[in-house]
């Protein structure tokens, strides 16, 4: 029976004594073996080098819409008729304020996202603004997920209180000319790695579901590895009328639990967090973190919505989650 089943527990016990997966391995195993051994081996993984705590974070849509950008997901490029609601960038107070309110929720992090390219001008002063009155009143982690900032830019971001970048690679080297044409994977890199470079952690991931084999899920798992991403924000399509993708078929739970353990196998100390998506699950996605994600962000998406935070910390906490900050 087992070959497969052995294999996975093996290879678990291995990566938790200290093996790392590299690029050019055969992980065609992780398509054969049984699913639950393969969740359990990747719960196993994380409940050892991660221990118990799990990492709650929200997003705010600091700008919304008219996005130059012709990535075929989403719901906020200009190149798609979603209906969505525009906006210029938010008073940075209107920021602070929802900041305290999930800073008084219990969330460990808070992150302003804008649509575009990249965020520039009196906007960029806007949110520099917003992270500087946030640091000085808030006892919370904060993030920034801008598009494509010059090394200067991350600086001021770094000396405004932000600790962490988010810039999704989206899926892997191979797929990305197939979801957007208006600017390229390594542009994602270059700016991964030139926010590191400044000292900030980095937040990228993808979104699964677009089409992509299991291969480029994998290979995306492993370019996230090789840019030590502090975490990996995991999200599953959802097809939005209007977008490129909206007769996407949805993939299965079996699929995204599958995803999300071998994530944990190849990142084995990174969050492993989990975005859109959990509305595919009952009780918010419980089983999620039992196949090794270990953060998730909490409260309503960008353009779907999400669990919120109370649900969220009942859920996780029944489950011997820490949620403590």
């Amino acid at each position: 029976m087992g070959a497969f089943n052995m294999k996975v527990k093996d290879l678990a016990k291995e990566i938790i004594a200290g093996r790392r997966l590299k690029r050019g391995e055969d992980f065609s195993f992780f398509l054969t073996a049984a699913e639950d051994e393969l969740l359990e081996g990747a719960n196993m993984i994380r409940e050892t080098l991660c221990g118990n705590k799990v990492d709650l974070c929200t997003i705010i849509n600091g700008r919304s819409g008219r996005c130059s950008e012709n990535c075929k997901f989403c719901a906020q490029s200009a190149h798609h008729h979603t209906g969505i609601k525009e906006y210029e960038f938010l008073d940075p107070d209107v920021i602070l304020e929802d900041c305290k309110r999930n800073e008084t929720s219990g969330v460990h992090r808070y992150s302003i996202v804008t649509a575009g390219r990249s965020l520039t001008g009196k906007d960029f002063d806007k949110a520099i603004e917003a992270y500087k009155k946030m640091h000085e009143e808030c006892d919370i982690n904060l993030c920034a997920s801008h598009g494509l900032l010059t090394e200067e830019e991350f600086i001021r971001l770094k000396n405004s209180g932000v600790s962490m970048y988010h810039a999704n690679i989206e899926t892997s080297r191979r797929n990305f000319p197939n979801v957007c044409s208006t600017h390229t994977y390594e542009d994602k890199i270059q700016e991964i790695k030139l926010a590191k470079k400044v000292g900030l952690k980095v937040c990228s991931g993808g979104i699964i579901g677009m089409g992509e084999t299991w291969n480029d899920r994998i290979d995306m798992a492993v370019s996230l590895s090789e840019l030590q991403v502090t975490s990996i924000p995991v999200n599953v399509l959802l097809p939005i009328k209007g977008t490129a993708y909206e007769n996407l078929k949805p993939i299965s739970e079996d699929d995204i639990l599958k995803t999300i353990a071998i994530f944990r196998y190849i990142n084995p100390t990174a969050y492993i967090r989990m975005a859109a998506g959990r509305n595919y699950f009952k009780n918010g996605g419980s089983k999620i973190f039992l196949s090794g994600a270990n953060a998730t962000i909490t409260g309503d998406m960008l353009t779907t919505i999400g669990n919120n935070t109370k649900q969220d910390k009942e859920m996780l906490t029944n489950l011997g989650f820490d949620i403590s900050k």
